[in-house]
């Protein structure tokens, strides 16, 4: 058996003084597409930036397959092929699309990761404006962008954060199908959703996060007798 791809044991993180995660623990496999789920402030996007230690101090254990990682600072743990797409997305205004796509380095020990032309074939709008400037890309170009880079460094283990977030249908309809692909192509995703439309489909298995904690956790068979509980927890 192969190590999942993440491993994480009885996770506290604390920015300042705030304790934030109270004793996290999650199982992904590798090729798994997984979604965080609960409210705003449940400690989602916290446990993604835990992983990348982009937390203030941690405790407990985070093994990216198979190596722990909670000692090392954020450069070290992201040789280990992860790869983290935060909100904000962080495009480069001054640097065109492709730019900003060949911005980052590819991995050591990696296989380089996608070629520019796998990347355009996967987002055709991306081809379209390779000479814009960020700043004149929409939101859901922006979005792709961001992606598309983590995806040129050889990173095969995504943390995704709010990626359908404020974009319209068609664009969101887009991200599902990346989504989709990459999961063909055996890459894991970790995805932090408020739209639960949009990850309900695409995920293997759900954890529902409330107060820093892991409160619920299924597979994609069970939505269905779930219902009753995502509604009392999230609303949906």
């Amino acid at each position: 058996m192969s190590a999942p791809a993440l491993e994480i044991k009885d996770l506290h993180a604390w920015y300042g003084e705030s304790h934030v995660l109270h004793g996290v623990d999650m199982v992904v496999q590798p090729g798994e597409v997984v979604t965080l789920l609960g409210r705003n402030g449940a400690g989602r996007t916290s446990t993604l930036r835990a992983i990348m230690g982009l937390t203030g101090s941690r405790k407990g254990s985070i093994k990216v397959h198979g190596h722990e990682t909670v000692g090392l600072p954020t450069h070290r743990i992201a040789h280990f092929g992860i790869g983290y797409c935060p909100e904000e997305r962080g495009i480069f205004a001054s640097l065109s699309a492709e730019e900003n796509l060949m911005l980052p380095p590819a991995l050591k020990g990696s296989d380089g990761g996608m070629s520019v032309d796998e990347i355009y074939a996967m987002f055709p709008n991306l081809a379209e404006r390779r000479h814009s400037q960020g700043t004149r890309l929409s939101g859901g170009e922006q979005q792709m962008l961001a992606v598309a880079r983590i995806l040129r460094t050889g990173a095969r283990l995504l943390l995704l954060d709010e990626i359908s977030e404020g974009l319209a249908p068609v664009i969101v309809q887009a991200l599902a199908r990346m989504i989709t692909m990459l999961r063909a192509k055996g890459y894991t995703v970790v995805m932090v959703e408020q739209n639960f439309r949009f990850a309900a489909p695409l995920a293997d298995r759900f954890y529902v996060m409330e107060h820093g904690r892991i409160v619920e956790r299924f597979g994609a068979h069970e939505l269905q007798t779930k219902a009753e509980v995502l509604n009392e927890l999230l609303g949906v």
